[in-house]
């Protein structure tokens, strides 16, 4: 038996293995790529929303000194929507077809949205407490952008962002 094995020519029959399946009932019902993109998306969109938020909430803390609510939300608005949509054009949703005149109407179009529900919002807080801060209100306006972030994300994936068919 040495011999044949030490040469090569031994044969052991081996039963097959069998083929691995998925243990839980969820790993089966929907692509790791599917989940992987979404993933992707995800994260992405939250990290530039966080930069997006942050930055529109110092630029309106800065414009809130010369400028009353509505218009300092405004410019600060418009400036961090058009970097927005074009950081998640190129980063977020880069596997899609979306030309960049089609991202930036789109968003233009929740623009009009995320304007009314935050300015909206700060101005409803301003009723309500006259002598709050600058501070406060930035606060009040980066919550308000957090729901609308969401929003946002929902239809910019849904409609603007479509994913490409094959």
């Amino acid at each position: 038996m040495a011999r044949p094995k030490a040469s090569g020519t031994a044969r052991v029959p081996l039963p097959r293995r069998p083929a691995p399946t998925a243990e839980h009932p969820d790993a089966v019902l929907a692509s790791s790529g599917k989940r992987a993109v979404l993933s992707w998306e995800l994260a992405c969109f939250v990290a530039i929303g966080i930069a997006s938020t942050a930055g529109q909430a110092l630029l309106y803390w800065l414009l809130r000194g010369w400028w009353p609510p509505a218009v300092a939300n405004l410019v600060s608005l418009v400036v961090l929507t058009v970097l927005n949509t074009e950081a998640n054009r190129r980063l977020t949703f880069r596997h899609t077809t979306a030309s960049p005149a089609r991202a930036h109407l789109g968003a233009g179009a929740l623009f009009v949205l995320g304007y009314l529900m935050t300015s909206g919002a700060v101005l409803w807080f301003k009723n309500a407490d006259p002598q709050a801060s600058p501070a406060a209100e930035t606060l009040v306006l980066a919550c308000a952008s957090v729901v609308v972030t969401a929003l946002r994300f929902t239809v910019l994936r849904t409609s603007v962002f479509r994913a490409r068919t094959r």
